[in-house]
């Protein structure tokens, strides 16, 4: 199984699978907490989104709990909050683990992908960035600390879009 063939959820109950959502397009998959300090990436992650959508590229929001408890909102309240305090437009998930022996599918394909400084392994915290071409394949790795508008995302964001 790759990272598109993994079932998932969305907010709002649908059950489909990462590649349905992206439909062999390039994406950024990023762990998201309401609550976190963190959160305000939010605005550039839509941002992006809107930038790159015309190239078919898509962020995608998959909401975790798991560190410091951060996201403790129902779908609903974590739709609304992205919505409404974020603008947010982007595909959202439902709550998923992301280390541990709960980890989603989705995550056990992308933690074997090392960051820049060739390290692999569990998320570290929210916003932790992994950057899928659209036959799934990790482009990039980006820590919680790197910024959706940092000079090297947008630069790989822009590298595998340039052929969309």
């Amino acid at each position: 199984m790759t990272v598109l063939d993994a079932p998932i959820t969305l907010l709002d109950g649908t059950q489909t699978t990462l590649g349905a959502i992206t439909a062999g397009r390039p994406a950024l998959l990023v762990n998201v907490a309401s609550q976190c300090g963190l959160t305000p990436q939010y605005t550039a992650l839509e941002q992006l989104h809107e930038t790159y959508a015309g190239r078919g590229f898509t962020v995608i929001g998959l909401p975790c709990n798991q560190f410091g408890g951060q996201e403790l909102g129902t779908s609903g309240e974590i739709a609304d909050f992205c919505s409404l305090t974020y603008g947010v437009t982007f595909p959202m998930t439902e709550k998923v683990d992301v280390n541990g022996d709960e980890r989603h599918p989705v995550y056990t394909a992308l933690v074997d992908a090392p960051d820049e400084d060739c390290e692999s392994g569990d998320v570290q915290w929210n916003f932790e960035k992994f950057l899928i071409a659209g036959d799934g394949t990790v482009v990039s790795r980006f820590r919680p600390a790197v910024t959706p508008d940092d000079e090297r995302v947008v630069a790989a964001v822009e590298a595998v879009t340039s052929g969309s």
